[in-house]
């Protein structure tokens, strides 16, 4: 029998116990009197036990293989913010002609009432299907009569041809579970690489032959018979500043390497980067489209007349791409069609337009290669072998003299060189049409930066009135400029912002390079704030903190065991001159601050100082990286507290007479 390659250790025990599935509607009182503290005070719901199981069959109604997947989950609700609980959302996949499918659902609630048990069923007439995409179809129902202290429990069956992802089993999911089982029958004709991602470790795990589990044309096949338990499971509590949830959440996931059916035919799916970089070159849909630099040849002479350098060349046709080409938020690494047509329809998907930037640089006799990526929300690659689905994107690199580029058309108001947030994930796979695939980092060419200037002055009744000059730059321009654009107008997005901000009033405004992507966005508004403090007193409070406050820590978990990912580093400043209606002192003030983050991480400097009748305040706050490590996060919650603290002090002035 042929062995499972598993990239984690199994570790096989004689004393594992396995508890099976168990049977629906059998609430005992322990499942009602279950103590959350036991495993989290906080949870508003937690999943009692949950068992799953997967085979592969020979489908009675095609007679090819399908995978067969039954769940089954039991799950304790204690308050309003557990309800979320029962409803339900099962994804199913399709790919054409080829579809899974969901059946045989059934599910009931259980409140315990008058001394006993009453169960609640779920009417069919309650489940509902929804298209979401071309390959996604999203079974919905919600359970009944949900109740503080409720009990729900569901369970379906789901039929799938498409054996290549043995159906992923997640441990980890929103709420704590104390018991979490799954099993799977892996036929010997398959080979999968089975991988367990996450923090957690498995409780037990056990392996044992289980012969004749299925037969191909009468040849009887034996199974690998895999158990995988986690017991007191906590909640993977998401919060700020990560990549998707699936990338740390501790679950199992399978990939097919190859299978061998009795008859001696081999397939092989795990296969070298040299045998992916052919089959990708040479799709039409992609290697193809790279090739297309004919339908650019008349045009780039027009594109590139004013152009002296190369550098200059690559921008003009970075330009000329984002103009002709609208994304119609469409992903993917292939062609939907082919470049031409997107050009002709001036629509394509985000690899229609990358694939038709690569042909257009190469066409101006540019080194142009394409970089297939997975967005943030889609998760990291496996980078131990090829596996082609795990990318859902495409971008464009440029190799200009000793420096490269990378480049994303489908944002409009993106410089060149910048991608979207969206693009800053890990790493991606270079693809060259002669030369061998090869790994990069993805990462921000620039931070996210602002600065504010603001020169006020305080009349005596309280009010404030003067200038406020914003510069951005980088992601924070790109935000800034996305905003903006919303509106039919700057006009109205001034008009809106006023309305936005009850304690402020603009009276004029002038906004510089909304559409010159290329250089720092500035915005200078006169205004005039409401009654900030009382000036006709001897002594008034006033609080230097008015632009930005920080008044919430973005980062509240005890413990947080994947990386604080901001995408780009980031920079603000915050310069302040306040002119007073006389002359005061200064009696009491936020402290001055200059805390830093380990290992040059950042920092938060501010300084408040008065002179000749005028405040002067300085803020700067900085995030020098991209990522922070879970073991650095402490040191980000810290840093946060600190800030928030400084920023609750106002400053105190008092009559010079």
């Amino acid at each position: 029998m042929k062995k499972i390659f598993l990239l984690l250790p199994l570790l096989f025990t004689f004393l594992f116990v396995s508890a099976q599935n168990f049977p629906f509607g059998a609430i005992t009182y322990d499942d009602q009197n279950f103590d959350r503290n036991k495993l989290d005070s906080n949870a508003n719901a937690i999943v009692l036990k949950e068992f799953g199981t997967s085979t592969i069959q020979i489908s009675d109604k095609t007679s090819g293989t399908e995978l067969i997947f039954e769940y089954h989950v039991k799950i304790k609700i204690y308050n309003k913010e557990g309800y979320d609980q029962a409803n339900i959302v099962i994804p199913t996949y399709k790919n054409g002609t080829r579809e899974e499918y969901i059946n045989t659902i059934k599910a009931s609630t259980f409140n315990y009432e008058n001394g006993h048990f009453v169960e609640s069923i779920m009417d069919k007439k309650s489940i509902f299907t929804e298209n979401k995409g071309r390959y996604t179809v999203l079974t919905k129902f919600t359970l009944p009569n949900i109740k503080d202290g409720s009990i729900i429990e569901y369970s379906y069956r789901l039929e799938s041809p498409l054996l290549f992802n043995y159906k992923t089993w997640a441990f980890q999911s929103d709420i704590p579970k104390v018991y979490s089982e799954y099993l799977a029958f892996i036929p010997a004709i398959y080979n999968y690489n089975v991988s367990l991602r996450g923090f957690i470790k498995l409780s037990d795990t056990k392996s044992e032959l289980s012969r004749e589990c299925m037969r191909i044309n009468g040849v009887p096949i034996d199974c690998s018979k895999i158990w995988y338990v986690m017991k007191n499971v906590p909640a993977f509590v998401e919060e700020d500043y990560m990549t998707a949830a699936s990338n740390y959440k501790s679950a199992i996931y399978f990939e097919l390497s190859d299978w061998e059916m009795p008859d001696g035919r081999k397939q092989s799916y795990t296969k070298s980067w040299k045998d992916v970089d052919y089959e990708l070159t040479t799709d039409k849909s992609i290697g193809g489209q790279m090739k297309r630099k004919d339908i650019f040849k008349d045009v780039i002479p027009s594109i590139t007349k004013d152009a002296n350098d190369d550098l200059s060349k690559a921008k003009a046709i970075f330009n000329y791409i984002k103009k002709q080409m609208k994304w119609n938020n469409g992903y993917g690494i292939s062609s939907e069609d082919n470049i031409k047509k997107s050009l002709d329809t001036h629509s394509g998907t985000v690899a229609d337009i990358n694939l038709g930037l690569i042909a257009a640089l190469s066409a101006a006799n540019l080194d142009a290669e394409a970089v297939i990526i997975s967005t943030r929300e889609n998760g990291i690659v496996n980078k131990l072998y090829p596996v082609i689905s795990d990318f859902n994107y495409l971008i464009a690199k440029v190799n200009i003299a000793d420096k490269s580029y990378l480049l994303d058309a489908t944002e409009p108001l993106l410089p060149f060189g910048l991608l979207p947030l969206r693009c800053i994930n890990d790493q991606g796979r270079v693809l060259n049409l002669k030369k061998p695939s090869y790994w990069m980092d993805i990462t921000a060419a620039q931070k996210a930066s602002t600065s504010y200037i603001v020169d006020v002055q305080m009349e005596v009744d309280g009010k404030v009135k003067g200038t406020i000059t914003t510069h951005s730059f980088g992601y924070a321009a790109f935000n800034k400029r996305q905003e903006i654009k919303k509106f039919s107008s700057p006009d109205e997005y001034v008009e809106k912002l006023d309305e936005r901000l009850p304690k402020l009033q603009i009276l004029n405004h002038e906004i510089k390079n909304i559409d010159s992507v290329e250089n720092i966005l500035t915005e200078i508004y006169e205004v005039e704030f409401s009654k900030m403090a009382d000036a006709s007193k001897d002594e008034f409070y006033f609080n230097t903190f008015f632009i930005n406050p920080v008044a919430k820590n973005p980062f509240n978990l005890n413990e947080r065991t994947y990386p604080v990912d901001l995408g780009s580093a980031s920079e603000e400043r915050i310069s302040i001159r306040l002119a007073l209606p006389g002359k005061y002192d200064m009696v009491e003030k936020s402290q001055d601050l200059a805390i830093g983050l380990p290992n040059a991480g950042g920092r938060y400097l501010v300084k408040t100082s008065i002179e000749d009748n005028v405040i002067s305040f300085n803020q700067i706050l900085q995030f020098n990286k991209a990522i922070y490590q879970a073991d650095e996060y402490p040191y980000l919650k810290e840093f946060y507290s600190k800030i928030i603290q400084n920023q609750k002090f106002d400053i105190l002035l008092k009559k010079v007479k």
